[in-house]
């Protein structure tokens, strides 16, 4: 019997005023975590509550994680970000995207989905001044009005300078 597991993977891109790219993170692993596989089981039984992408939350996570590795999270456990009042970018902030299996964006449903979520000039508004510290962040689907998280991060530290632009594109396969 073959098995599929779910993936996903992401990018971050940071981008000065000009447009000139000041660095790029490559692509690395997320991890998909099991409320997201509740979140399609309910889907799957036509619960009728169950919502696919809502939000992408982005967090300062912990500021240990930049002299030690962030510890593993538990993908069973892991039901919300380490960041008690995250930055939200709900869905008609993200741009969700079917991919075909060359990577290309194609208009009809795949097994493939990229969000790209854009945090412009002075996003995240701080409460003080920048840099804004992001260490994590998650995107989050619904179910029953509930939150229910899809994939988790947690990665080096991003100061992020009220006069850049953070590019993030996660792209999950199914």
């Amino acid at each position: 019997m073959a098995t599929t597991i779910i993936e996903g993977i992401y990018r971050d891109r940071i981008i000065d005023s000009t447009g000139r790219l000041l660095e790029d993170s490559g692509w690395k692993h997320n991890m998909i975590v099991l409320r997201c596989r509740v979140l399609l089981g309910a889907f799957l039984h036509n619960d009728g509550t169950a919502l696919g992408i809502q939000t992408m939350r982005v967090g300062r996570g912990d500021a240990s994680w930049d002299t030690t590795p962030p510890p593993l999270a538990d993908p069973v456990t892991t039901t919300g970000l380490t960041d008690p009042a995250p930055f939200v970018l709900s869905a008609p902030d993200l741009t969700l995207e079917y991919l075909d299996d060359s990577e290309s964006i194609v208009a009809s449903p795949t097994h493939r989905v990229q969000v790209t979520a854009t945090l412009g000039p002075n996003k995240p508004s701080p409460s003080g001044s920048p840099p804004f510290p992001l260490r994590e962040f998650g995107l989050f689907g619904s179910l029953g009005g509930i939150p229910f998280m899809i994939d988790y991060v947690r990665h080096p530290l991003i100061d992020k300078d009220g006069a850049v632009t953070l590019e993030r594109k996660v792209r999950l396969v199914l």
